[in-house]
This record gives structure tokens, sequence and C-alpha cells, in this order.
């Protein structure tokens, strides 16, 4: 026993020399700053944090940190390591649906007065509302994006203005008439009935975001067109399980008519169907009633910047850095992202990239917001369960089971 204690004793302050001797060996540098986003496929996130590194002249590195490609496990995880007080999470590439929650959470740091009108100048006016919350500005616009009507030309030579006239369209189409749309029980869902409630003149909740609103008529009307879609022969038989990626691989296969989609599925079906892509139109998201305009949720990336970060002014200045006009021009040549500032879809190389970049910016102006609250996770999860299956929607019973639902979400009363 004394023989061991000797030895213990002979390594303690050996072992801490030898520690002590790592750190002062170890490299000086500019502090590294983690950007947590998700992986973005063509390595244009990566490219602008190169450039922003070194444009800061060794002041800050810039690595990412992926995240997954699901924007519902990209949450889960981020909230996990927020809620932990994680000191690792600098910057974080944020869904617009997550300013409030971070927001009210405490797990962001608003974006200082005097450095908020230089990644605000000349931007959209839905990409800052998206990361705005409470009269601040939580996360600078980095990328947007809202749907579109896609169709074939060679079966639609104009395209229907509304959703009624589209769903006739394809129905008189037969077989290669069908309408592509995310049925499925997940977020894309609830998307889609905020995108119809919103064109009907409806919200899910008031301007407060504290009460629940679902006015009758409208919100009759969104769930009367869902009805009619999953009940119409132009239907997809795979509309309760289908997302955005399942509407693209069908509308690429050739035998639809129609997709209500992102703009991603531009240089998809350029790449993988190039005979689609030859005959594939674009126009505004349908209306609901004649001579109404559509009002579709916007979606994109914004960045904010984490409440326990080591290195918050750096981060800052790094964020803004990323939400640069050239960077937003390298998302959209190398990733096909759209950009956030109104200026650039005048600009002949994003035409170039987004031939329908006026229908796109159109679009964009006149787009809603997903219910701005902290709780919109659980609004979002009693929408889609509420919903699903479209068929089995009933439009009578279905407004107040909706509104009762959405009011249990809203004070987080035994959704899960």
């Amino acid at each position: 026993m004394p023989v061991q204690s000797t030895r213990i004793s002979w390594l303690i302050p050996a072992l801490t020399l030898l520690l002590h001797g790592c750190e002062r060996a170890a490299p000086e540098g500019p502090p590294t700053l983690r950007w947590y986003v998700f992986k973005e496929q063509s390595g244009a996130f990566e490219e602008a944090a190169r450039r922003c590194a070194e444009t800061s002249r060794g002041r800050y590195r810039l690595d990412l940190a992926d995240l997954p490609t699901d924007a519902d496990l990209q949450r889960e995880l981020l909230v996990r390591r927020l809620a932990a007080g994680d000191t690792d999470i600098d910057l974080i590439g944020m869904d617009v649906i997550w300013t409030a929650e971070f927001a009210e959470a405490g797990w962001l740091l608003p974006w200082p007065e005097e450095a908020a009108p230089s990644v605000l100048r000349g931007r959209i006016a839905g990409p800052v509302a998206s990361g705005s919350y409470a009269g601040g500005l939580w996360a600078a616009p980095f990328t947007t994006n809202t749907q579109l009507l896609w169709y074939r030309t060679d079966r639609v030579p104009t395209p229907p203005q509304t959703w009624g006239a589209m769903i006739e369209l394809a129905e008189s189409i037969g077989p290669d008439g069908r309408i592509q749309a995310q049925g499925e029980r997940y977020e894309g869902l609830t998307v889609f009935f905020v995108s119809l409630l919103a064109s009907a003149g409806g919200s899910v909740l008031d301007a407060s975001g504290k009460q629940v609103s679902l006015e009758t008529a409208p919100t009759r009307k969104a769930l009367e067109i869902m009805k009619r879609l999953a009940s119409s022969p132009a239907s997809d038989p795979a509309l309760a399980s289908s997302r955005e990626d399942q509407c693209r691989l069908a509308f690429e296969g050739g035998g639809s008519a129609f997709m209500l989609n992102y703009t991603y599925v531009w240089p998809s079906a350029q790449a993988n169907a190039p005979e689609v892509a030859e005959q594939m139109g674009w126009a505004r998201w349908p209306a609901v009633e004649p001579g109404m305009q559509s009002h579709v949720t916007i979606g994109g990336i914004n960045i904010g910047i984490g409440a326990k970060g080591r290195h918050p002014a750096l981060a800052f200045e790094a964020a803004t850095c990323l939400v640069s006009e050239g960077n937003q021009r390298l998302a959209a040549r190398m990733g096909g992202l759209p950009p956030t500032i109104a200026a650039l879809y005048d600009d002949p190389q994003i035409r170039a990239i987004f031939p329908f970049a006026e229908v796109l910016r159109q679009t964009l102006a006149d787009a809603v917001q997903r219910p701005p609250t902290p709780v919109y996770s659980d609004i979002s999860l009693a929408i889609s369960r509420t919903l699903h299956p479209l068929r089995e929607i009933d439009p009578e019973r279905d407004v107040d089971r909706l509104r009762a639902a959405v009011e249990r979400a809203l004070h987080s009363e035994g959704l899960l």
C-alpha cells in the first residue's frame, strides 16, 4: 500500500507538468467561431465561411457544424444544446419559424441597434419579418424561399388562376394531369393549410399572437379546397405520405401536370429529367377565389447569434459578412438559394439562375409568416394532426376541431 501511494504521489506532479507543457506548446491563433447550420450540399456555405474568415484578416476562423437536412431534427438538436447552455454555438442557421421560440427562451442575442441597418438595408420585407420578434431583430435574413406553381406547358397552355380551376383542368387532362402537393402529417401540411387560409383572408392567430383566430369562413374555405383536392381523381394516390421531395420525384417522372413546391425543383429537373424541364413552366401559387391574390408562407434561412457563445462581438461581425450581397450571390449561384436582397432579382446573373425571378419576387412581396409564437412547433403539430389525412376532412366539423386543437397547443395543454 505505501509503495502504491508513493507511485501516485510521484505521478501527479509529473502529469501536471506534462499538461502545462502541452498548454504552453499549443499554437496560438484567432478564435474559432462555430456556425451550426444544415448540411448544404453544394458547398456554398463552406465557401462563404472561408471568404468571411479571410476577409476578417485573421480576427476569427469560421467552422461549420453540420445539422441534419430535416428541419425537425435540426431544431431538436439545437434546442437540446441551447437549453443546456452550450458555449460552442456561436452562429445558428435558423429556420424562419424558430425566431420567436429561440428569442423568448433567451437562446439568442438581439441584434445591436447600431449593427442592424447593415443586415437589413435593401432586404425584402418578408424575410426581415421572419427574423424579427417583439419589436427587435433576432436573426439576419440570409436566404429565402417560397412555393410556386409548376406546370407542364405541353399539357397546360395557360396556368390556372385558382385552386378550383386547377383541379378542374387536372381532371380534364386525365391520368397525366395529377397535382403534386404535400399531404403527409408534418410541417409541409401546416404550410399548405396556412397558405390556403391566408389566401382566403384568414389567419391562425390574431395580431397579438396570443389568441386563436381561425375565422369560420376563410378556415372552412381552406378546408374545402384541401378536401376537394384529396377527393379528386387528379390527386396523387400517395398524397397522404407526400412531402416536397416525393412531389419533385413524381413530377420528374412525367405523370403529373401540376406541382406546388419550392424553387429547388427547377435545377433538379434540369439535372435529373431534362425532357421534363423543357416543358416546365411556373406561375404564382393559385388563388382561393377569382380576383383574390394568393399569399404563400415564407421559408428560408436566417442567421442568429447564440446567447452563450464565447465571442459574441466576432459572431455578429461574421454573421454580417455571411449575409452580405457577395455571399447571397454565392448561395444563389452554387446552391440555388434565393437571395433576400430585393435588388438582386433585377440582376442578369441572378435572373439566369432563376428565370422565374419576377414571379418569385412578387410572391415573396405578398408572402405571409407562419404564426410568430414561441409555441409554434406545438401549433404546427396540432394543425397537421387534425387535418391528416386530407381525404377525411369534414369542413363543417373540422373548423371547430381545429380551433380547439390550436387553442390547446397555444396554452400547452396536453398536445404531446
